[in-house]
């Protein structure tokens, strides 16, 4: 096994429905299947979810960037509470952690007992982002995976990998099968936020870029790689 101890890094976007808002149970369900069989072939798995589903906090131009922030970060714990309860569905011990603190329904984020949990064949969902406003979910990752020692962190997004352009906007966009953190910094490519980038740059943890609308794309992601954009501090 090349990697054990792997971070998903879960848009909110990646479980809407059609319409772009809410939750589709079809999409959790499947997205929970593949993950509990990762979690079976022995991967010590991290997820971070975004809430873009519901709310995000740079899209509201009148609202306080503070508020709407906040939030934002609550959107994300309505989305790992339903991941948690699909995946339990499939009799997998799941935790959410909340950097937000409300013990009703998430453990407060701590560091030391993320890693318990995880060396205890439990799956981490981080909610509530970094628990500070102005930080995306992105940035989360980055922190989450360095924080516990993630060798890997799967980015699922909506497109199949890194372009120099929007490919649903221009046809004539190219699509990046490897990449460095610095060629994102430099060219300013908006797959990730740069202090996303920078985090993950210093701590030396590649990432894979990968759509997940087609079947079985999180297991083909972290087996093989082949379907998206590997980003490292330097190339091979």
């Amino acid at each position: 096994m090349k990697w054990q101890r792997v971070l998903l890094k879960l848009s909110g976007e990646a479980l809407a429905p059609a319409s772009g808002f809410g939750i589709d149970d079809a999409t959790v369900s499947d997205m929970a299947e593949q993950i509990v069989e990762l979690h079976h072939r022995g991967y010590e798995l991290a997820i971070v979810v975004g809430g873009g589903n519901f709310w995000r906090g740079r899209s509201s131009e009148n609202m306080d960037r503070s508020t709407a922030d906040y939030m934002g970060m609550l959107a994300t714990v309505i989305n790992g509470l339903a991941l948690q309860d699909a995946i339990e569905e499939l009799n997998v011990p799941t935790r959410v952690m909340s950097a937000i603190e409300m013990p009703k329904v998430a453990e407060p984020y701590i560091r030391r007992r993320a890693v318990s949990h995880l060396q205890k064949r439990r799956i981490v969902i981080f909610s509530g982002g970094t628990g500070n406003p102005f930080f995306s979910t992105d940035t989360t990752a980055a922190l989450r995976a360095a924080e516990v020692d993630a060798q890997l962190i799967l980015f699922a997004k909506t497109i199949d990998g890194v372009y120099d352009k929007d490919p649903k906007s221009y046809e004539n966009a190219r699509k990046f099968d490897r990449m460095t953190y610095k060629e994102i910094l430099d060219l300013d490519l908006q797959v990730m936020d740069q202090t996303a980038a920078t985090l993950l740059r210093e701590n030396n943890i590649p990432c894979f870029v990968f759509s997940m609308k087609e079947e079985q794309s999180l297991i083909r992601a972290l087996e093989s790689q082949t379907e998206g954009t590997m980003i490292r501090r330097e190339h091979e």
